[in-house]
């Protein structure tokens, strides 16, 4: 296992540690709470209010109608630490160093949206079950350290409302739901048959599969049920009204094709906000948001001036003055778990607009799952995260049924792959190199190499660098 870790902090170091937070006083003189409900793992369109007709959500689906909910968040990198990462600076992956990667070091100088409510807005910032993570802050793991990037751990919601008084307030609800194992309460089954669910076209219709996404459901279920819990605590202090509530997730869900992969399954999630009396009811939004965007947009709401951050506010959006945010957003990753020799990433950078998914896969020679054997962490094609269904695709090599799906999750992939979302939602059929789409295509890369030239990433300077492979990987060994 590599113990070396860049110091290289540069140019990128500098716009991380440059951030001033200057305050306009609002009419009202009053500094509102934030709420927010992250699932772990949880992809859109998995929710009730969007459309999905087995799932119920009903605490989602009230702060959409109270809001606004969007139909095209993306997270920007399809993996556990780095899109929290994101969420909290502002800034996308590869601007973050060791952060870009899972089970990485979060950069001690970078800051967060909660600290620096804590240091400069005398927010009392708090969280509970997981904030940013897995991986390591100011020498600790994540489970152990305080604070932690999104604030200082609460045994519970209850206890820190009990302390903060009159003061205004950040609170990070990160729940493990629906990560897996898939184990929820029976009580959370309730209204789940395998024979109603749909299976996405990227997974075989196969009795496994059905099994798996109910108990997917389930919690899902229940982190909905948990959240509505939360808010009826905070109507019960007399904070509701004077609080901006987020609920979302943080990134896609652990299926074959989906964590860790820049396909929607990985990268769209659900995110709905609500403030009272201050946000607009009832919109549902159709612009592209990226996570990246969330922190500069609170702090508009907040108002609050902070600058640079690499995503930009909706706030227009939440107040009904635009329904246009952004037309792309950039997808990214590098590496997921550490489950190839040399402990290699698997880079990708991409976009995606409303008619098309591009994908640059910039090293084709790897696995885009992980090694066939195992290299260190959780088995052979590690980047799918073990369950039933990957366990079908890996043993049906001989069953031309599930031949498609098998190569589509694991099989290695080509430099270019261009999705005409159209014609195939479900990001089967690669059109790159199709003549009609030549044109297309073209100016979709452009689009990608303007972007990371203006991001700094470093990709752009040295595309195949090892940067990220030498970061330290923190995860366990795979048993």
């Amino acid at each position: 296992m590599p113990t070396f870790r860049s110091i290289n902090q540069g140019l990128l170091s500098l716009l991380g540690g440059i951030i001033f937070l200057t305050s306009v006083v609002r009419a009202d003189s009053v500094k509102p709470n934030i709420l927010i409900l992250l699932a772990d793992n949880w992809a859109a369109p998995h929710a009730s209010i969007m459309g999905d007709q087995s799932v119920k959500t009903p605490t989602f689906d009230a702060i959409a109608r109270n809001g606004v909910f969007f139909n095209n968040a993306f997270c920007q990198v399809p993996s556990c630490s780095p899109s929290r990462a994101v969420l909290l600076t502002g800034r996308v992956s590869h601007q973050l160093q060791d952060a870009a990667n899972l089970w990485g070091y979060f950069p001690d100088h970078q800051w967060t949206f909660p600290l620096a409510l804590r240091d400069s807005e005398s927010y009392q910032v708090g969280y509970m079950i997981k904030g940013w993570g897995p991986g390591r802050y100011l020498g600790e793991r994540h489970t152990l350290g305080n604070p932690n990037p999104a604030g200082y751990k609460a045994d519970s919601f209850e206890q820190f409302l009990s302390e903060v008084g009159d003061r205004p307030f950040c609170f990070w609800f990160g729940s493990h739901d629906p990560h897996r194992p898939w184990k929820a309460e029976q009580q959370y089954y309730a209204g789940l048959t395998a024979d109603k669910v749909e299976v996405p076209g990227y997974l075989p219709d196969h009795p496994t599969v059905r099994s798996e996404i109910v108990d997917y459901y389930a919690e899902v279920q229940k982190f909905d049920t948990e959240c509505g819990r939360l808010i009826e605590r905070l109507k019960a202090s007399g904070k509701y009204e004077d609080t901006i509530i987020l609920m979302l997730g943080d990134n896609g869900w652990q299926m074959p094709c989906g964590l860790a992969n820049v396909y929607d399954a990985g990268t769209r999630v659900p995110l709905a906000i609500q403030w009272p009396g201050n946000i607009k009811s009832g919109i549902e939004s159709d612009t592209f948001v990226s996570f990246e965007d969330i922190a500069p947009t609170l702090f508009e709401l907040l108002g609050i001036s902070v600058k640079p951050m690499s995503g930009n506010s909706f706030a227009d959006v939440l107040s009904g003055a635009s329904v246009k945010h952004r037309e792309q957003v950039f997808l990214e990753r590098e590496r997921h778990a550490n489950v190839r020799q040399s402990d290699a990433a698997y880079p990708c950078r991409a976009i995606r607009t409303s008619d098309y998914l591009w994908i640059w896969n910039i090293r084709p020679e790897l696995h885009p799952a992980g090694d066939p054997e195992t290299h260190w962490a959780v088995g052979p094609y590690g980047d799918i995260d073990n369950s039933y269904t990957k366990t079908l695709l890996l043993q049906g090599a001989r069953d031309p049924k599930l031949a498609a799906f098998r190569q589509h999750a694991i099989g290695k992939r080509p430099e270019y792959e261009l999705y005409d979302l159209t014609n195939d939602p479900w990001q089967m059929n690669n059109m790159s190199g199709n003549a009609k789409y030549r044109r297309v295509e073209r100016q979709l890369k452009s689009k990608v190499v303007r972007w990371m030239r203006q991001t700094n990433d470093p990709r752009s300077i040295q595309l195949k660098t090892d940067i990220y492979d030498k970061y330290e990987y923190f995860g366990r060994e795979a048993k």
